[in-house]
């Protein structure tokens, strides 16, 4: 699945690919959202860790949970 976050006055966001399910990821961002002095902590496939402070929040984007596909579909 693809994460994409977005985070207040930073131009630029965070992009990563990560094997959680998106209920899991959903319960996350919730969490991080009801407690304004909390954060944010996710992980990708290759074993990194992201931690955002809740109120640096902007978005939180979850993409399709599908593999992508490879080659040419005719």
């Amino acid at each position: 699945m693809d994460i994409r976050i977005g985070i207040f006055n930073t131009p630029r966001e965070i992009n990563f690919e990560t094997s959680q399910p998106a209920a899991d990821i959903e319960a996350a961002v919730a969490a991080a959202l009801a407690d304004p002095a909390g954060y944010l902590k996710l992980s990708d496939d290759k074993g990194r860790i992201y931690v955002v402070p809740s109120v640096g929040l902007a978005y939180v984007e979850l993409g399709s949970e599908e593999s992508r596909r490879v080659g040419f579909v005719a």
